[in-house]
């Protein structure tokens, strides 16, 4: 007969994905998953496979949470360049907390590639939602007369995407949110 699980997996992966952030995959190690989440080991492999497979349930908790906010947040039918700016500037926000841990999947990708398939796949998934979700925004906003059609959306979307990457980046070299904000603004003139 089957063991009951006797702790919260979903707590536990949110526990996991909070740590795997600050620190990263390679310093976390098993004790420290075990002590952080206070189950045991059998119960941490049971569960999840082992290390591995709770840094993949981490980067989908993450995925499901902060990534699909700000998808949400380019949803929400303000402007372009309003939302596009919002979405930058809460990004920054995020990596910035904690003393400057980045963005979870941005540090994934740094850490973990371009060895670990399922972990590319999974920034691949995101980042790829991202910039379509961009590019759509783009489009309709060219096609309202909002921006400029001097770029290609998907081009557009593309470069957005790519300097977040480098601003998530910045964000853990300097966790300060007024030095990083203006680059913002310089990242916007290209939607003119």
């Amino acid at each position: 007969m089957a063991r009951t699980r006797e702790f919260d997996t979903e707590a536990a992966v949110s526990r996991a994905m909070e740590l795997f952030w600050v620190r990263g995959y390679e310093a976390t190690s098993v004790r420290d998953l075990t002590q952080c989440l206070g189950i045991g080991q059998g119960s941490l492999y049971a569960a999840f496979g082992g290390k591995d497979g709770l840094y993949r349930a981490a980067l989908e908790r993450y995925r499901a949470t902060f990534a699909a906010a700000a998808l949400r947040s380019l949803e929400e039918g303000t402007g372009a360049r309003s939302a596009i700016r919002a979405l930058l500037v809460e990004r920054i926000r995020i990596a910035v907390e904690h003393g400057g841990r980045g963005c979870l999947l941005v540090n994934a990708a740094t850490e973990r590639l371009p060895q670990d398939q399922p972990t590319r796949r999974t920034v691949q998934d995101v980042l790829g939602a991202n910039q379509n979700a961009l590019a759509d925004l783009l489009r309709a906003a060219a096609e309202r007369g909002e921006l400029s059609t001097r770029h290609d959306p998907p081009a557009l979307a593309a470069f957005l995407v790519t300097f977040l990457n480098g601003l998530l980046v910045s964000a853990k070299i300097t966790p300060d949110a007024r030095a990083l904000e203006p680059l913002v603004e310089v990242a916007l003139t290209t939607l003119d």
